[in-house]
């Protein structure tokens, strides 16, 4: 899917935009398939097979089914979905045998009404990184694949920085018209940091440091060291390795702007596990200590604060005690928001137009942090 498209490929795509018979395409939204007579049960039919049941898609009832697509790594295409619309467009409710009342508690309970919000459309600033070289991390998926792509597509010229080769691999494929600069490398070796910083040149105007891993919701007594060293390692070493190459760069040309990631764990307690929530909190004070020594000489630190999103890092319960109360404050959690949404507000930082912006902690969590 994230090749080249062939004329078969976009010939499945224009399927899965057609609306069918039952009046369902990969525009409507997933909860309006759900409720649908016909492509409600279809939908669930194809959950079953996979062993799950609706609640799996209760975080993203409000999101389009063809936006499934680009979240899915490849499990969900948009040939699925011209099959979806296909099956329920033959879907008899009067003939087909009654479902069998599978819905689980996540399904049934919502916490808030469900009103019908327009969906977020990506807007992409035609030239607003003209002329300038950024470096994104973690490109090779989730946030920071979603950010480098914002950049290119809006001018610019992107390191995009990733452990996984095929991940790089299949964004530069996906954007062969943009000027893409791919770097195989780990954030936390010196030897990939020099890599990475030759491989951008004489000049830095822009570094997004987005990589970065989750911990296993461990309270302090049970996390392990091999936890915590690898944790911070990667989410405070790194962005703090590199961030040290670069700024050399920036200072010299009097000018640059830096992003960090840290995290809703990096403004409370409550939102994941000890090791985490201690390395989100060092890059905020990492970002304004930064914003505060260099905000004089031209050079921006500031850093975005994720809420819920849907991408590939992983999280395991490995505590009861951490589960138990990690979930519970997860009760008052927004909707997940696609990493598109968080690109738009690390590309604005990242942009000439939060010029007056400097060591600002951003929460983009749909109002979480509010609670």
């Amino acid at each position: 899917m994230f090749g080249k498209k062939t004329n078969q490929d976009n010939a499945t795509a224009d399927a899965a935009a057609v609306t069918g018979a039952s009046g369902l395409s990969g525009d409507n939204k997933i909860g309006e398939w759900l409720d649908h007579p016909q492509g409600g049960p279809v939908l669930r039919a194809m959950l079953a097979e996979a062993g799950q049941d609706a609640s799996a898609l209760r975080p993203v009832r409000r999101m389009s089914m063809k936006r499934l697509i680009p979240m899915s790594k490849g499990q969900f295409t948009e040939g699925k979905i011209a099959e979806l619309v296909a099956k329920a467009d033959s879907f008899d409710p009067a003939t087909a045998a009654p479902e069998a009342d599978t819905a689980s508690a996540a399904e049934a309970v919502s916490t808030e009404p469900e009103f019908d919000l327009p969906e977020w459309q990506e807007k992409v600033t035609g030239g607003r990184f003209a002329g300038k070289t950024l470096i994104i991390t973690g490109a090779g998926s989730g946030i920071g694949r979603a950010t480098a792509s914002r950049v290119a597509r809006e001018g610019g010229r992107v390191i995009a920085v990733d452990m996984s080769e095929t991940g790089l691999n299949e964004f530069v494929a996906e954007h062969a018209d943009e000027d893409i600069v791919p770097v195989v490398g780990n954030i936390t070796v010196e030897e990939d940091i020099a890599a990475i910083v030759a491989a951008a040149g004489d000049t830095v105007d822009g570094l997004a440091n987005i990589a970065g891993i989750m911990d296993n919701m461990t309270p302090l007594h049970e996390v392990t060291d091999a936890v915590w060293e690898r944790v911070m390692a990667v989410n405070v070493t790194g962005t703090f390795k590199l961030s040290r190459a670069v700024l050399p760069l920036m200072l010299a040309a009097h000018a640059g702007s830096i992003v960090n990631i840290t995290s809703e764990a990096g403004l409370r307690g409550s939102a994941a596990g000890l090791a985490y929530t201690a390395s989100k909190h060092a890059v905020v004070g990492m970002t304004k200590s930064s914003a505060f020594m260099y905000g004089p000489q031209g050079v921006r630190v500031n850093a975005v604060a994720p809420g819920p999103t849907i991408t590939g890092i992983e999280a395991n319960f490995d505590s009861a005690l951490g589960g138990a109360r990690i979930q519970q404050a997860m009760a008052a959690m927004p909707t997940p928001v696609g990493p598109e949404e968080l690109a738009a507000s690390i590309s604005f930082l990242l942009s000439d137009d939060a010029t007056n912006i400097n060591g600002v902690i951003l929460p983009s969590d749909g109002g979480w942090s509010a609670v």
